[in-house]
């Protein structure tokens, strides 16, 4: 009998191969033994029986030490990284001693950071360095400058265009804290991080080529095809413009460095336009450093081998023509060896060169860009947009100015080309000017007053390049050419344009000096010392003007009202204004430049019609002297230097009655006669003994104005000598005084 097909069936299950069905894994064999198993570890940091913590660690209110919140900053959660650095603020207010000690240790820990891709990470990162940067001193901060400047450069070039606009913050602030540091290098052949910077720069704005290509076309620093908002590209130019004013202000040698020792947070007086107007650097260089800062021995003698700048003019002095032409740079005692030639060609100029080449189009762009909307006649523009404006406007004045002030070292080509881009924006900005806001409101007419000074210099800068001498030497009989053969202008394709421009900017500075106001303000903005310093070369390149190359347009003010405009001013600057100083040095070298035999320019104080007002506002300083006291002695220096050298200079602004009013007027100076109370000090017994170079130049000025007095003024001479006697009794000053008055035969 055959076999059931059930045992059949289970027989051939043994020997059956399973079949794969598609998705499903291989099955595991009926015997297999299962070995997989699961495990939890337990974490405990820093609290582990076996370790004794340092109870004298300086700690946060949460119990962190600094190795705890090291540790911190490098977590994987962004709230975790935040406060940590928020707990380094605290931990630093808790135990100030730490600070320097971990500075190391800490930015090392930071500065990767700074292109964190959390944005509250990168905002209280930046909150915390600018709490924590400026409490270090900068020589212990200076190491690590360029560990922060290297992340900060790497973060400028980072995929996230939030990330790069952050980097720029983080330059502002170092540029605001170690200036000097993040501008070094940043021209070809130096070392150090500015070049970087200012790469990354450009590569943000997509404005040009690798900073060291200077020849071939420009080719993009960024493949990024993000457009910029008009907050974003702000934040930019405006890190820009201050890397660029650092960068030049340490670098090119301008003729503004000396300030007084007096006040060093004064603001110098520029003199670098008055440089084309020598005939060479030497006399230029002597006629800069007569208002110099001194330093005075505690035991002044008068020692007549070696006389310093404040020697006393002798009676024959002024009546000497051979010997004013060449024994004041010897008497003056100025050491020229040491100083270099301000036509010597800048190594920066190239740099600058391309950079303004580079930038151009730029600039050019986001004028346009803010034009329309900043100078609209029915609203006031947007905070952003003008601001925006604004910073272009400086970049422009920063390079192409810092290049046309170095003009010798520049070719004809290069000139030209600079002046045509320059006259370009200059242009585009004409139509507009004077600059005014639809509406008034403080801020924006402030910002439109800025304009408009910076267009000024602008068009400043062009006039001084523009009329160009012939070469050669150049007599002082020919300073004044009678035809336009002997002098033209070296791009005629500007000469009416510029022309235009020049009688605008004449008007307006002319209001500007006489307290009248452009912008529509209800109460014009009083001149402060950076917009006047601002205004100088503004001023002389429109009283250098050759009489040939004037021509008066209808509404525009005469060539001449400049002048009495700015001697008005500077007579009723009160004696306390902070500007009071600057307007006092700049007339004292305008009226000096007539005694300089290599002075070649157009303005001759003679030929101005002014001499009046000229004389009013020296007989004015005695009067400034005395009210400004021992309160502020920087401007009481310049006061007494500015007499001093145009009494040394035998200036034809000083004559005999000139001579007795300052005679009357020094008296109260050093003693008050009251009708009540008789004979009472003057301003002079009240400045510090400490101030001997102040008190001596005093005496010197008196010293010399009764040596080119005559004797026939008997009163006048004997009352000042009188009240100098009785103000130096008893002083440090007595015996050089005597000293003084027998050598001069003043006795």
């Amino acid at each position: 009998m055959p076999k059931s097909s059930k045992k059949k069936k289970e027989k051939a299950v043994d020997f059956s191969k399973a079949k794969l069905k598609l998705g499903k894994g291989k099955q595991l064999p009926s015997n297999a033994v299962d070995t997989s198993f699961k495990a939890r570890s337990i974490v405990l940091p820093t609290q582990s029986i076996a370790t004794e913590k340092d109870a004298t660690l300086p700690t946060t209110r949460r119990k962190q030490s600094f190795d705890d919140l090291v540790s911190l900053m490098k977590h994987y959660n962004a709230n975790t990284r935040k406060d940590a650095i928020l707990s380094f603020r605290e931990l630093f207010e808790l135990h100030p001693d730490i600070v320097e000690s971990s500075m190391t240790i800490l930015l090392g820990a930071c500065v990767r950071l700074i292109g964190d891709e959390d944005a509250g990470v990168r905002k209280t990162l930046l909150s915390f360095l600018s709490w924590l940067l400026p409490l270090v001193s900068k020589e212990d901060l200076i190491p690590h400058v360029p560990l922060l400047i290297l992340f900060t450069t790497s973060a400028q070039t980072h995929i996230y265009p939030e990330i790069r606009i952050d980097a720029v913050r983080f330059l502002d602030l170092f540029l605001e804290i170690v200036p000097e540091s993040v501008v070094d290098g940043w021209t070809q052949g130096n070392s150090g991080h500015g070049k970087r910077v200012l790469e990354g720069y450009l590569g943000i704005l997509s404005a040009g080529t690798k900073y060291g290509d200077t020849e071939g076309e420009l080719k993009a620093t960024s493949t990024a095809s993000v457009v910029l908002s008009s907050q974003s590209k702000l934040i930019v130019l405006k890190s820009l413009s201050a890397f660029l004013t650092h960068a030049v202000s340490q670098q090119l040698r301008l003729s503004n460095h000396a300030t007084s020792n007096l006040d060093p947070a004064a603001v110098p007086l520029p003199t670098w336009f008055l440089a084309p107007s020598f005939r060479s650097t030497r006399p230029f260089i002597a006629y800069q450093r007569l208002f110099r800062p001194e330093s005075v021995d505690r035991q002044p003698q008068l020692d007549a081998e070696h006389p310093r700048d404040d020697f006393i003019c002798m009676p024959n002095f002024a009546t000497d023509p051979l010997a004013t032409a060449w024994s004041l740079n010897d008497l003056s005692d100025l050491s020229l060896a040491q100083t270099e030639s301000l036509t010597h060609l800048n190594s920066n100029t190239s740099s600058l060169i391309h950079l303004a080449r580079t930038l151009y189009s730029t600039l050019l762009a986001s004028y346009l860009d803010c034009a329309p909307i900043v100078f609209s006649p029915s609203a006031n523009p947007p905070e952003a947009e003008l601001n925006l404006l604004t910073v272009t406007a400086r970049i422009m004045k920063t390079l192409y100015g810092s290049i046309l002030q170095d003009r010798f070292s520049l070719s004809h080509a290069e000139e030209e080309t600079l002046c045509d881009e320059l006259s370009t924006l200059l242009g585009y900005m004409t139509g507009y000017f004077p600059f005014r806001p639809a509406r008034r409101e403080i801020k924006v007419e402030h910002a439109f007053q800025d304009l408009n000074i910076i267009y000024c210099e602008l068009t400043a800068l062009l006039v001084l390049v523009s009329f160009r001498r012939p070469s050669g030497d150049i007599s002082r009989k020919a300073r004044f050419p009678t035809s336009r053969s002997t002098a033209f202008f070296s791009h005629v394709k500007y000469e009416g344009k510029l022309t235009l421009q020049a009688g605008l900017v004449r008007t307006y500075v002319t209001s500007l000096l006489q307290g009248e106001d452009h912008s529509g303000a209800h109460i014009s903005r009083p001149l402060i010392p950076t917009m006047y310093t601002a205004l100088l070369p503004t001023i002389w390149a429109l009283l250098n003007q050759p009489k040939e190359s004037y021509t008066r347009s209808q509404g525009e003010a005469p060539i001449d009202t400049v002048l009495s405009a700015m001697l008005d001013q500077a007579i009723k600057t009160t004696s306390k204004s902070a500007v009071k100083a600057l307007t006092v040095e700049f007339i004292a070298r305008i009226l000096l430049l007539e005694t300089e035999s290599d002075y070649c320019g157009h303005f001759d104080v003679r030929n101005t019609g002014e001499q009046e007002k000229f004389r009013e506002w020296i007989l004015h300083l005695p009067k400034t002297l005395w009210e400004i006291g021992p309160h502020n002695l920087a401007t009481s220096e310049i006061v007494i230097k500015s007499l001093l050298r145009l009494l040394q200079r035998g200036s034809i602004m000083i004559k005999h009655e000139e001579i007795i009013g300052l005679q009357t007027r020094l008296t109260p100076f050093f003693m008050i006669t009251h009708p009540v109370r008789g004979r009472l000090p003057g301003p002079f017994t009240k400045i510090p003994t400490s101030s001997l170079l102040i008190r001596r130049l005093a005496v010197d000025l008196v010293v010399t104005i009764l040596s080119v007095s005559t004797r026939s003024e008997g009163e006048e001479r004997e009352n000042l000598m009188i009240a100098v006697g009785s103000a130096v009794s008893g002083t440090p000053e007595e015996g050089y005084w005597q000293q003084l008055v027998t050598a001069t035969g003043l006795s």
